[in-house]
């Protein structure tokens, strides 16, 4: 353990924290929910779902809040955490494995563009700069950052549990996994809650041993699709979701698709309290272990909650949309560092931030040099942490895809409280003012016309410096199919939807004879 001044002495004088054996090292616990949007938690304001745990780790340190993930979907995030790089840049800009090209079978105005595969090998990750400077590396969870040859262990873990090529658990949320990089537990048991025990094994492990600082990477699958939870946690949700929502009012149709008005699905909400038990297993045993003082714990996700599309499961309002949009819903995230000497319990920052930032962040953190060369788009955040700011930067997204849920391909910058969205479909731009309008109901393009050109010329700026991948028109495209699939949506989809979703509030719903095979409760 050590103490806080200490831990500051090392942060103005790096030297200090630079060797291999240095005891003031911070351990690095790194948590990644997916799919958890920013009002997913009770201390972002949902008084529907539970998270105790996480709420008391945003209390413990540093609560951003307008803390982003650098895309709408997971991988590109992902890999940006890693390699400290906007998607544009390291060119992994959609989930991998969606289709691009000719190969886009959709109705569709484009073709969405080519991105990378895997993380780059070239790249030098935050785990390989940390594993350089003596820590031991480890990965829970999901990856999906490529396939052989690209795993974790390719990039700088020494240990992997459960990380391979696939985005969902392969055999869901309770055992058997099914997964090739984990073995099974006994049939039940809770993937979320398995994750962490791993996670803890190898803390105990690294602690006891005394094999140096640690870094481990938690990477939940929660709460992705499949939704799924024991029966005891629906009915507990069951109950509480009763009357959040009159019939007809629980999706409306924004743009392309449906989307969720009213967080009340019992099965969403088991789901994130299954995940919460299991981060505050992994805070317990820092605790046990009096590691608490010398070990920075970050919580952060991917992407927005699923509004619409895949599970239509949450709501992110006031903030618009949801993952795979373009708007606030789909990119704003819980946003939290615990610095034990440098942050101030409690405190807030509402400095634009985004995942690209962790890299930078990290390594100041732990004394270590920068690596300006490696993460270009991302800045150290030691000075907003110690209760500073940073200089007025743009932060960049690029999405030439259409996403699952609704999302149309889209790049957007952002600069101070200004809001730009590039769409490749007909070329249009919106403009939002963040600060007046954070539901982005009001476009004012029209209004600033010359901001908006200032705007997207910057963007074009980034873009072509990057070297970013545009998408082109597809030939294709038919207007009259897209506007039957329309009136589809709104006159039958819109509908099973309200009733698919109210039935789960009903008390005989059963889903399957076994409730997933789950065991009765989650242990905690």
């Amino acid at each position: 353990m050590i103490a806080a001044s200490l831990f500051l002495a090392g942060l103005l004088s790096p030297g200090l924290l630079a060797a291999a054996d240095s005891p003031t090292r911070p351990n690095i616990v790194f948590i990644l929910a997916d799919d958890l949007g920013l009002k997913d938690l009770s201390c972002e304001g949902s008084t529907y779902y539970e998270s105790p745990h996480i709420d008391r780790l945003a209390a413990s340190g540093m609560r951003f809040t307008q803390g982003y993930a650098t895309c709408q979907v997971c991988s590109p995030s992902r890999a940006s955490i890693l390699n400290g790089q906007f998607p544009a840049r390291h060119g992994i800009t959609d989930w991998i494995g969606a289709a691009t090209g000719k190969n886009w079978k959709r109705n569709d105005r484009i073709e969405p563009a080519e991105y990378r595969r895997q993380l780059a090998a070239e790249d030098v990750t935050l785990a390989e700069a940390l594993r350089e400077a003596g820590y031991r590396t480890f990965f829970a969870g999901k990856w999906h950052l490529g396939g052989e040859g690209s795993f974790p262990e390719d990039h700088g873990f020494d240990e992997n549990v459960g990380g391979h090529h696939r985005g969902s658990p392969p055999g869901g949320f309770f055992a058997p996994f099914k997964n090739p990089k984990m073995e099974d537990g006994p049939r039940g048991e809770s993937l979320p809650l398995r994750l962490a025990d791993e996670t803890v094994d190898f803390i105990r492990r690294t602690h006891n041993r005394q094999e140096g600082p640690f870094f481990a990477y938690l990477s939940f699958y929660s709460v992705h699709g499949p939704i799924q939870t024991t029966e005891p946690l629906w009915e507990k949700y069951r109950c509480k979701g009763q009357g959040r929502a009159e019939e007809g009012e629980r999706f409306e149709i924004d743009r392309t698709l449906p989307v969720r008005q009213v967080q009340d699905c019992p099965i969403y909400a088991g789901m994130i309290e299954s995940m919460d038990a299991a981060v505050g297993r992994v805070t317990k045993a820092l605790d046990e272990l009096g590691l608490e003082e010398n070990t920075i714990v970050v919580f952060t996700s991917d992407n927005g909650g699923v509004s619409s599309g895949d599970a239509y499961s949450t709501s992110n309002l006031p903030l618009r949309g949801g993952k795979g949009r373009q708007w606030e819903g789909g990119i704003r995230e819980p946003f939290y560092v615990r610095a034990p000497g440098v942050t101030e319990p409690g405190s807030t920052s509402d400095v634009p931030v985004t995942g690209a930032d962790f890299y930078p962040t990290l390594l100041e953190l732990a004394g270590l040099p920068l690596r300006p060369e490696q993460h270009q788009d991302g800045e150290s955040l030691v000075p907003v942490l110690g209760g500073g700011t940073l200089p007025a930067r743009p932060l960049f997204w690029h999405y030439p895809h259409y996403g699952n849920q609704g999302g149309d391909p889209s790049s957007i910058i952002r600069r101070g409280d200004w809001k730009l969205i590039h769409y490749y479909e007909d070329g249009r731009d919106e403009l939002y003012n963040l600060a007046e309008d954070p539901a982005e109901q009001h476009d004012v393009a029209a209004e600033h016309a010359a901001l908006s050109g200032s705007l997207r010329a910057a963007l074009d700026a980034y873009l072509n410096e990057v070297g970013a991948a545009i998408p082109v028109a597809d030939t294709r495209f038919d207007a009259e199919a897209k506007r039957q699939q329309q009136q589809h949506i709104r006159e039958r989809l819109l509908p099973r939807l309200e009733r698919q979703h109210a039935r789960y509030l009903e008390a005989d719903f059963q889903p399957n004879p076994t409730w997933w095979g789950s065991l009765p409760r989650d242990p905690s």
